[in-house]
């Protein structure tokens, strides 16, 4: 099974200089929880929608704003961003992307072309959803 079937992509990414409330923006407008951050179009690192809530303080959601809450939101990317992730080739196996994920402590995978740039992610829940077609083609594979 490749990992462009069951991929989220397009990827949405998010540049270095971009401000933190745009990331916000996005938490809430679309249903992800993982933003790849570029430079020049290659993959630099993934901010989740965690890091996003260890960068900003609980009163930002109330209408009480203070100046710290601003300039929290004001922060740019790269002050939250986890930098280098695990990130794997467009041409990996499915199993490659299960081990990944049963021994490292991540919550999504880059996937990258060539030239390091994202052309999609997957995440846990993208392999809950794909289960009866990742299961499928492991049987196939044991059975060959």
């Amino acid at each position: 099974m490749k990992i462009s079937e069951i991929m989220t992509k397009p990827v949405v990414t998010i540049g270095l200089d971009d401000a933190v409330y745009e990331i916000k923006e996005i938490f809430s407008h679309r249903k992800i929880r993982h933003i790849i951050v570029v430079e020049e179009a290659e993959l630099f690192g993934v901010v989740s929608e965690r890091d996003l809530l260890r960068a900003l303080s609980p009163s930002l959601e109330s209408h009480v704003y203070n100046t710290r809450d601003m300039a929290k939101l004001n922060q740019r990317v790269h002050e939250i961003v986890t930098r280098q992730p695990i990130s794997l080739p467009i041409n990996a196996c499915i199993f490659d992307v299960i081990d990944t994920f049963k021994t490292k402590r991540v919550g999504c995978i880059p996937i990258v072309d060539e030239n390091n740039t994202p052309v999609g992610i997957i995440t846990r829940s993208d392999i809950f959803r794909h289960f009866d077609q990742i299961s499928a083609a492991y049987t196939i594979r044991n059975n060959n």
